[in-house]
Parts: C-alpha cells; sequence; structure tokens
C-alpha cells in the first residue's frame, strides 16, 4: 500500500507558478483513507470528531505536500481555514498555534461551511507558500 495520499478529484495537492506554491485543501485523511482525529466513544459506534487532532494532521499533510516540492511551513504566505462548526474555533485555533505565531505567520481567513467531502471531516485548510527557486545555471 503507498503511503500516498491521492487527492479525491481531478487535481493536484500542489501547484507551482513561479515562486508561489498554491496547495490544495487539505484534510486530516491518510494514505489508508481513514481520518484522524475520529474517535469512537462507545460499542454503538459513536464518534467523537477531534478538531485539534484533525487540525494537526491537516497541518502534517500540508508540511509533507510541501516538503515535495522543496518548501515548508515557514514558507506559508496565506491561509484559508474551513470548519463545519465555528464552535470548533478555540480547539482549530490552539492546535494551529502549535505551527505559527502571529508574528511570523501567515496571513489566515477562517470560514464556517456546511460541510466537507466526507462527514467525519471537520477542517479543511488550504495553503498559499512562497518560495524563491534557485537559479538555474545555461
Amino acid at each position: 500500500m503507498s503511503n500516498k495520499v491521492t487527492p479525491r478529484g481531478a487535481y493536484p495537492h500542489t501547484k507551482r507558478v513561479g515562486d508561489f506554491i498554491f496547495v490544495s485543501g487539505t484534510s486530516s485523511r491518510r494514505a489508508d483513507n481513514t481520518i484522524a482525529g475520529v474517535d469512537i466513544i462507545d460499542e454503538m459506534g459513536t464518534k467523537h470528531l477531534n478538531i485539534k487532532e484533525q487540525t494537526r494532521e491537516v497541518i502534517k499533510n500540508i508540511e509533507k505536500n510541501l516538503r515535495k516540492v522543496g518548501a515548508s511551513l515557514t514558507d506559508i504566505v496565506d491561509v484559508t481555514s474551513f470548519l463545519v462548526n465555528m464552535n470548533d474555533f478555540a480547539g482549530y485555533n490552539e492546535a494551529y498555534a502549535e505551527f505559527f505565531n502571529a508574528e511570523t505567520g501567515p496571513t489566515r481567513t477562517t470560514v464556517a461551511v456546511h460541510q466537507l467531502p466526507h462527514p467525519d471531516l471537520v477542517v479543511e485548510i488550504k495553503v498559499v507558500a512562497y518560495k524563491i527557486l534557485p537559479k538555474v545555471k545555461d
């Protein structure tokens, strides 16, 4: 089995345009199609959807995608986050702050959405990074 998460549609995870890198909306889905941050809490299959764990995993997935094109989280200049429930904002914000800070981090917009592509997803994040390409010698 591959350890690579494949997009669920006809789009790439990343697209480089000059020195800008656009990262498609990313979730906490793993390569085996399980979703991080989904805890079964009883024998009836009741789920707890953990916003902090999902946010951490989303950012780690973004980091993996950026690494593949020679960039890192520090190259991110803009973040757009989609939350299914704004009541999760505090937990999302807490996990987000483990990776970014107000002084040096990217700009950010967070919006509420009705739903995401899977009912167990509570957050999706897309980013724009800026990384100057090394000069190629002729």
